[in-house]
């Protein structure tokens, strides 16, 4: 089995606005190994939200061609493109995007009911449960999402991404709406589902956010200006032990 799960060849992006074309992507090539956990980094207009539209096949490229684990994306109509995404791809929000009347294990068990096979009810429940013990909520099953914190928010979406077991989880700001303390135990939980074999793929404007990842990639005007390994990576518990001294001190004060 391939090692590849991202293979980018010369992909583009472009809209046209009366006379005016924008080349929201131009000409990026780009592989990612199965196991990876990148940034893509860019400020606003830099293309890094269309790439990741494009990556999740949320959007089709106007040209070049994308291979996920090794199927070809373009060659795709709109039944399998959506297949696709339901068994290869977990998405996490920036705004969690649960639904507020249901509750912790129901949000969770939703993507199974696009899975083709069917999966019968008492599966759902106990995929969704399994899921929701891998981010820590075990206890929280039938809390509603005005009932649990932010970050208890963003884990129940990190379990509804994790339910089918995807190839590659795709993560867009995934800490925007959390506070410090919150966005490390959020970062540790990704490194430690990183750690577990599965391909992480996120895009922040936050430098110590992306120093968590293995691999940043920089774009600018659409183009990948930079990509490079962290060399010196930030480890969520690190950074939990910091703050925690930090706070202690700052009682003892």
């Amino acid at each position: 089995m391939s090692t590849t799960v991202i293979e980018l060849t010369d992909m583009r992006k472009t809209y046209r606005t009366g006379d005016v074309e924008v080349h929201a992507v131009n000409g990026v090539s780009l592989r990612i190994e199965r196991g990876e956990f990148v940034a893509i980094m860019g400020s606003s207009g830099s293309g890094k939200s269309t790439l990741m539209n494009m990556l999740g096949c949320l959007d089709q490229p106007t040209a070049g061609s994308y291979l996920l684990d090794g199927v070809n994306v373009a060659k795709l109509g709109r039944a399998d493109l959506s297949r696709l995404r339901n068994q290869k791809l977990g998405f996490v929000f920036q705004s969690f995007n649960l639904l507020s009347r249901t509750t912790a294990c129901e949000n969770v068990e939703l993507p199974l009911f696009y899975t083709n096979p069917h999966v019968p009810l008492r599966e759902r429940r106990q995929r969704a449960i399994n899921a929701l013990e891998k981010v820590g909520l075990g206890t929280r099953l039938y809390n509603h999402p005005n009932q649990l914190s932010g970050g208890q928010q963003q884990r129940v979406a990190i379990a509804r991404a994790l339910v089918n077991n995807p190839e590659l989880l795709l993560a867009d700001e995934p800490t925007g709406n959390l506070d410090t303390r919150t966005s490390i135990e959020v970062m540790g939980l990704f490194q430690a589902l990183n750690d577990t074999g599965i391909t992480v793929v996120m895009v922040t404007h936050e430098l110590d956010i992306a120093a968590y990842c293995k691999r940043t990639i920089v774009m600018r005007d659409g183009k990948i200006i930079r990509d490079e390994p962290n060399t010196t990576r930030t480890f969520a518990s690190d950074q939990r032990a910091a703050l925690d001294a930090s706070e202690q001190h700052a009682d003892l004060a």
